[in-house]
Order: structure tokens, then C-alpha cells, then sequence
């Protein structure tokens, strides 16, 4: 990473939340009952004693035994809440039954073909009570390791709830991916019980997700026993002694169970990354850090109040899933709305049908699904009714400007401020965020989180002001995972080696003279181009600004004299035509918004850009075939056939 990352667009429009949702907002009635004046006044007092912050918002939860200290940091190793009695699941349900939520719906699901489920909290309660009584059946301790390979229904919060409660690790590994990556997981993992589905729907069509299973469990050796259930009756094979269908596991079960009171510091979940290469890294969290920073998050970002209907439609196979769908949601006592399906299936109206069925309030979704509706046009949202919403926000990467500008407009109606957060599987809850008092402008994710202290380093670890570099964390915060599990030396190596005792992200970001930080990707996703480097996202950004332009991907071609050239695969919305006229004319306006230095010096046409089934642009398949290079293993592709229309685009 050399010394400067050249910052070439610039943003300058700027919008306000109303005066109805900065007066309204929970962290207006957090600073008015703190005599805290403005934002800037916000960050000032809550940096300068992150542990008087912290402390507040931790004795809004409830503790078995209350904790002596704060945080205990020796960097790059953090404790948080040190002595106390916890657990995430007595704040989550424990709690809310006993008051008169009990009978509050806790979800609303909704599958790809129509049906729909709702569990109260109390029901919610019951059921996680009995699967920990069958986990506990099955010889689960405290400490075991449980694997969980579901789809988006309803038995996985269920399931990794009921983890928690005996004090078991749940380990979730996404749907959609093979079954070897289950397999590695598992097995790095030393997964006692593995919980798993019959099948899911995926676009009409009926994956069997046990059968993926049963090709790899002979390789697990660790696995005793697998519970399975009948998601879609399309039958699976059951090994006599080893599997059990859940409603037969629970059958015999008591809906009571005492929650285990477990240490702050005791582990609540492993969460691996994945990586284009290497082994899989497993992110370790605990209970009591990242139960008062997811908390405090939903809280004081997304503005959640009891009659919200909250919709966080991401997978919970991720670490959005974890955070936003099931441990923040239900230590709030709010109501979330889950999806088992795919975004525009049947037709692309199908979220904006349920956002108005279910008058959706708060909504968080991913910049990719954004784009994927501006490519249909805003015809779809149009047909709907989405006066509820009142605030929406965007994760898991960049959201260039013009697709924020898309979705202020066309799904918030200019109405709704939008929380462009900014965070990590490592971090666990948001770290640079818009609050809903903030000025926003559309691309930046604003400033840190109060307490939190980002900076932008050169490559020597000084502080750049004002411009580009590496995106590191200077402070400890409470849902911060603790290590990688089992690989204690490849936490500090990967995280704080390079900057000693600074958290390196490893994405690139800038920061202006305001303050604000423009997060451009991954440290592997900036070009050098003639000596310049250029952020992948800042082109791609120039390109979806275009009035023909959906989506685009910008991947490096090797050149012999200027080290690397731009090379571009572009999607098209629709009536736009694919032409050497609109190719000539893309350059041009990356020329203009940007500069000639940024301009690609190829662009192909696709239909459709090869995504990860959680709707992540695959880089590394288009990185290949750019390249000559094999693409590799695409089996988590959703859409494998885009890979063969790369080869015509260029």
C-alpha cells in the first residue's frame, strides 16, 4: 500500500434527517438525559471516558451478577464487564416473558412460496427451552460446539439461541455454501451436534440441503449427532442412531429450561470468514461484550422502538444475520420480519409487497440488492405503498453515491435517513455509522461510533488528516471478537502485527477535511495504474452514476507498461442496449467524473455479474478470467452461468 490513495470523487450534497426524527431518536433522549448538546459534542464526551458510555448502556441489560470492571485491555487482548454473571439469552427472551411482551410477536417469516409463521416471544421462549433440553439429551455441555447448516427459517435463531442458553458455541454456516465448507468448518470447530434442514426453496426450486450434508459426514468424525428439519417434506436419508428429525428431538422435551449463568468472557459463538483463499478464519465472540454492543447499536443507529416493525434483510449466515436478525432484535423486544427467499422472486416487487403487508418501518438491506432494483426500475417500489418506512440502512460493502441517491428517493420517498454502516465478522456491531441525527452524505459512512477511534494510516502507521490509506481502530470496544479459534498466534499476526496495537481492517478507506470516512473496499481492490492507485469502488461508483448503468464490477488487467489497466464488466438497465457508441460514451463519463487517469480501458456488456448466493460480486472469478487464470471452485455461485458470459464481454 504505498503512501497516498488517490481520492478522486467528490461529494458534496448533503441531507438532514427531519427535525420529527433527530427529536425523537433514542440517542436524543440518550444525550438530552446526559445534558449532551450536538454530535460533535456526542463524540467529544463519549471518546474522552468510553468506559462511563459503555457502563451506562450495559446496566440497560440485565446481569446474574453484576460486573466489577469495565475493561481490562492489554492490546492487543480485551475483557469486557470483568466478574460478572451473564447470558445473552436472559436478555434476549429470559426477560421479556416475565413483563408484557411476553405475548409481543418476536418474528414474522415468510417463505419463498407465500406461507407465513409468527412466534410470540413466549412461544419463541418454549421452543428454545425444549431444543436445549434435546441438545443436553444429546450429551451437549457447556463449551461443545455445535455446527448449524440452515436455511432462513425459523428453527435457526431457535437453534442458536438455544446454544447460548446451556453455554454450547454455535457455529452457522451459510446455506448456500458446498458442502466441503461445512465439512472444513466443523471439523476446525470439533462440532459435537450438527442441526440441519430437509431442504429450502431457492427461486422455485427445492435445494436438498440434507442430502448436501450426507456427502461429507463420514469426513466429520467429532459430529454424534444430527437433528434435521422438515423444512420442505422432499424426504432425506436418516442414519439409524445418528439422526433425529427436530419434532421427534423435541417431541418428549420440557418447555422449561434454567438459562446457565455464564461469565462475560465465555464464548457465545464462532463465525468463519471466507476467504477467496487459505483456510477459513473463525472469528470467536463473547456474551456479555457483544450483547451491550449490538444493543446499544440497533439502539442509538436504527432508532428501534417496541412498535417498529424492523426488517434486516440479510442471511443469517453472516454476521449481519447474527447481530441485526437475532441477538439485537430480541434484546430490544423488537419485531422482525425474516424472509426465507430470494429479493425479486417471484417478480421484483416481492420486498416492496411485503414491506407494505407488514408496514415495515426500519429496513437494512445490502448495497448490491439496491443496485439489483435499479436495474428493474423504479416502477417496482412504485406500485407499492411504503409510507411505514421511517429509516433505512445499508451493509456489507460501499454503497456508491448514486445508488444511495436511488434509494433515498425511490424507497424512502426523501423521507427517510439512511444509516450507511460501516463494520466487520470481527468487529461485530457497527463501528463507523451515521446516528439519525447526523448530516449524511451519500457514500460516506460517516463518522466512528461513539468511543470508537478510526484513522486513516500511511504505510509508515502515520495519521492522514485529509486523503487515503489503511482503515485502522485505535480503541478496544465491547463486541470486538477475542481471538480466532485455536489460532491464537493468527489473531495477532493477521489483525495487530502490521500497525502494533491497532486493529488493521484491511479495507482502504479516505476521510475528509469534515471528518467524514469514505470506506473504498478491500486493501486487494485498489489499482495501480501508472503509478496512481485508484479504488475499484470509486470507478465503479463513476459508472453506476451513469443513467444506463446498473451495476459494475472493476477488476485490474496486467500491463507491461503501466503496471495495470482498468477493465470493467457492466450490466445495463433495461431499454438500454448494449453498444461501441454507449461503450465510448461510459469512458467519457468516468473521464468527466473522475478523471482520464480512472477511465477503463475496457468495458464488457454481461447480463449479470457472477454473486456469491448472498449477493456478493465474485472479484476473484472476474480477476481470473481477465487474466487467463483459472476461476477456480464456483460451486457458492448463485448464478454460475454468468462466469461463461465474461468470456464474449471484453
Amino acid at each position: 500500500m504505498p503512501k497516498d490513495l488517490d481520492a478522486l470523487l467528490k461529494e458534496e450534497r448533503i441531507f438532514k434527517p427531519s427535525e420529527e426524527i433527530i427529536n425523537e431518536s433514542n440517542i436524543m433522549q440518550w444525550m438530552n438525559k446526559h445534558k449532551i448538546e450536538n454530535y460533535d459534542d456526542l463524540l467529544q464526551k463519549t471518546g474522552a471516558n468510553p468506559e462511563w458510555f459503555w457502563d451506562e448502556l450495559a446496566n440497560e441489560l440485565e446481569w446474574f451478577k453484576s460486573y466489577k470492571k469495565v475493561l481490562k485491555w492489554k492490546p492487543p487482548h480485551a475483557e469486557w464487564f470483568l466478574d460478572g454473571k451473564f447470558n445473552i439469552v436472559h436478555n434476549a427472551l429470559d426477560r421479556h416473558v416475565k413483563n408484557w411482551r411476553k405475548n409481543k410477536v418476536a418474528y414474522i417469516w415468510e417463505s419463498e412460496t407465500g406461507e407465513v409463521r409468527k412466534l410470540t416471544y413466549f412461544e419463541l421462549y418454549r421452543e428454545v427451552n425444549r431444543l436445549a433440553n434435546a441438545l443436553k439429551n444429546m450429551g451437549v455441555e457447556k463449551g461443545d460446539r455445535v455446527s448449524i447448516y440452515l436455511p432462513m427459517i425459523l428453527e435457526l435463531p431457535i437453534a442458536m439461541l438455544a446454544c447460548a442458553k446451556i453455554g454450547a458455541v454455535h457455529s452457522v454456516v451459510f446455506s448456500g455454501f458446498w458442502a466441503k465448507a461445512f465439512q472444513e468448518r466443523a471439523n476446525d470447530a470439533k462440532a459435537k451436534v450438527a442441526i440441519t434442514a430437509d431442504g429450502f426453496h431457492r427461486r422455485g426450486k427445492v435445494i436438498k440441503l440434507k442430502d448436501t450434508l450426507d456427502t461429507v459426514m463420514d469426513k466429520i468424525p467429532s459430529i454424534e449427532n444430527v437433528i434435521v428439519v422438515k423444512n420442505c417434506e422432499c424426504g432425506a436419508y436418516m442414519k439409524k442412531g445418528r439422526d433425529s428429525y427436530w419434532d421427534d428431538a423435541l417431541q418428549k422435551e420440557s418447555p422449561n429450561c434454567p438459562t446457565e449463568e455464564l461469565d462475560s468472557e465465555d464464548p457465545l459463538f464462532i463465525l468463519y470468514t471466507s476467504g477467496t483463499t487459505g483456510k477459513p478464519k473463525g472469528v470467536l465472540h463473547t456474551h456479555a461484550g457483544y450483547a451491550v454492543g449490538t444493543y446499544t447499536t440497533l439502539k442509538l443507529v436504527f432508532d428501534i422502538k417496541d412498535e417498529d416493525i424492523w426488517w434486516c434483510a440479510a442471511d443469517i449466515g453472516w454476521i449481519t444475520g447474527h447481530s441485526y436478525i437475532v441477538y439485537a432484535p430480541l434484546i430490544m423486544g423488537a419485531t422482525s420480519l425474516m424472509y426465507e427467499g430470494t429479493p425479486d422472486y417471484p417478480d421484483p416487487g416481492r420486498l416492496w409487497n411485503m414491506v407494505e403487508d407488514y408496514g415495515v418501518s426500519v429496513f437494512y438491506t445490502a448495497p448490491t440488492t439496491v443496485r439489483m432494483f435499479m436495474k428493474y426500475g423504479e416502477k417496482w417500489p412504485q406500485k407499492h405503498d411504503l409510507s411505514t418506512l421511517r429509516i433505512l440502512g445499508s451493509v456489507g460493502e460501499p454503497i456508491n453515491p448514486e445508488a444511495w441517491i436511488w434509494y433515498y428517493k425511490h424507497i424512502g420517498n426523501r423521507k427517510c435517513p439512511i444509516m450507511d454502516t460501516w463494520w466487520q465478522t470481527e468487529t461485530g456491531m457497527h463501528m463507523i455509522t451515521p446516528l439519525p441525527i447526523s448530516n449524511l452524505k451519500p457514500g460516506s459512512a460517516l463518522k466512528p461510533f461513539p468511543t470508537v477511534k478510526a484513522e486513516i494510516l500511511d504505510d509508515s502507521g502515520n495519521a492522514i488528516t485529509e486523503g487515503g490509506g489503511h482503515l485502522v481502530i485505535k480503541t478496544p470496544w465491547p463486541a470486538m471478537f477475542r481471538t480466532l479459534f485455536g489460532e491464537p498466534e493468527r489473531y495477532v499476526e493477521s489483525y495487530w502485527s502490521e500497525f502494533p496495537n491497532q486493529y488493521l481492517s484491511g479495507d482502504v478507506a479516505r476521510v475528509d477535511k469534515e471528518g467524514y470516512f469514505w470506506i473504498q473496499g478491500r486493501e486487494d481492490d485498489v489499482l495501480n495504474v501508472a503509478g496512481h492507485r485508484i479504488s475499484t469502488a470509486e470507478v465503479e461508483s463513476a459508472l453506476v452514476s451513469h443513467h444506463a448503468v446498473v451495476e459494475a464490477a472493476v477488476v485490474g488487467k496486467p500491463d507491461l507498461l503501466k503496471g495495470e489497466e482498468i477493465a470493467a464488466f457492466v450490466t445495463l438497465k433495461e431499454n438500454y442496449e448494449s453498444s461501441p457508441k454507449l461503450k465510448h460514451a461510459l469512458r467519457e463519463h468516468v473521464r468527466a467524473e473522475i478523471g482520464p487517469i480512472a477511465s477503463p480501458s475496457y468495458i464488457g456488456f454481461v447480463d449479470d455479474l457472477p454473486k456469491t448466493r448472498s449477493g456478493k460480486i465474485m472479484r476473484r472469478v472476474i480477476k481470473a478470467k481477465v487474466k487467463g487464470e483459472d476461476v477456480g471452485d464456483i460451486s457458492t455461485l448463485a448464478n454460475p452461468e454468468a462466469v461463461d458470459g465474461l468470456d464474449n464481454a471484453l
